[in-house]
């Protein structure tokens, strides 16, 4: 199979008979054998009963239905485990992504050797208060992540090897990173295409403005995930120990103190009157609680299930 186009949707009823057409139209076009996996996201409009009917008149058509709303991470993740097309699309069901992209996506990854491609919307129909913090986003992501080339890491429309989506898993709000997933998994082959972005046609955006907040709250976990998920004890070691460090100066400042006060007669001055012993007492617990965080992170480290697992891309046997 050429292509599977994974499609996460949450209420989008009225646009999905007009993708699923445009899809098909596109796919017929280039003579592409494919599937769509529409994963129902706990919609609770009729999407699942529009689904059911599509893939009744086109078996091309796929659908996975959630109990209850999960969000876009578990639907792609889905998605991801049920593929078998050689390259992978993603997009959204809201019709602002155009299947029109595809077959030059596609061409990218089987011509062009990227593991993965994502796209730019460098156009948007957008308002100012949801493109000014995407960009803000996007140039903080390229910071930490050290992907430079990309400008848009949560444009929904991305193509992949069939090899990245099966070798990372999408998780919580990780949709957004999947380019530094893919990266951290090995796949660093990853490229860029300016897609155009239309105007929403039907219903309303799904994403608040607390993305963004938790956008950053998932980056910095997933900058710490890959920089010490398997080596703790190189952060929270080092951090202890600096602030133990930091503590034993200040120790040692207390005792000159006493010593000095002692030698010139003022025996009624005690440590507790120096704001050195507060800094030695916080700084030395502290210490020592980082320290031990660091030594427990590294036991459950070394003794976790997947602690040695690590991506082969071939094998000679």
């Amino acid at each position: 199979m050429d292509i599977s186009v994974v499609v996460p949707l949450f209420n989008e009823a009225e646009s999905l008979p007009e993708l699923a057409a445009w899809i098909k139209k596109v796919m017929t076009e280039h003579g592409f054998t494919y599937e769509v996996l529409m994963i129902n996201d706990g919609s609770t409009d009729n999407s699942w009963e529009v689904i059911k009917k599509l893939s009744a008149d086109n078996p091309c058509i796929k659908g996975v239905c959630f109990r209850r709303n999960y969000g876009k991470s578990p639907a792609l993740f889905t998605g991801f485990e049920r593929v078998q097309g050689d390259v992978v699309i993603t997009m959204d069901a809201d019709l602002q992504d155009s299947p029109d992209e595809i077959p030059e996506l596609y061409r990218m990854i089987k011509e062009d050797g990227f593991d993965l491609v994502s796209g730019w919307k460098q156009k948007r129909y957008d308002p100012l208060s949801k493109t000014i913090p995407t960009k803000l986003f996007n140039a903080t992501a390229r910071k930490v992540s050290g992907i430079k080339n990309l400008h848009d890491f949560n444009c929904g429309l991305k193509a992949y090897r069939r090899d990245v989506v099966k070798h990372i898993e999408v998780y919580g709000d990780m949709h957004r990173y999947i380019p530094y997933l893919a990266k951290n998994a090995g796949f660093d082959k990853i490229g860029e295409k300016v897609v155009h972005h239309q105007a929403r046609k039907y219903g309303k955006s799904k994403f608040g403005l607390d993305r963004f907040v938790n956008g950053y709250l998932d980056l910095m976990t997933l900058w710490f995930q890959s920089k010490f998920g398997v080596k703790p004890m190189h952060f929270f070691g080092l951090l202890g120990s600096l602030m133990f460090f930091i503590g034993l100066i200040a120790v040692i400042a207390v005792g000159a103190i006493k010593l000095y006060n002692m030698y010139a007669g003022n025996h009624y001055i005690l440590v507790t009157d120096s704001p050195y012993f507060y800094l030695a007492l916080t700084c030395m617990i502290l210490g020592t609680q980082l320290f031990l965080t660091g030594f427990l992170g590294e036991l459950i480290a070394r003794n976790s299930a997947g602690r040695n697992h690590y991506e082969i891309e071939e094998e000679i046997k």
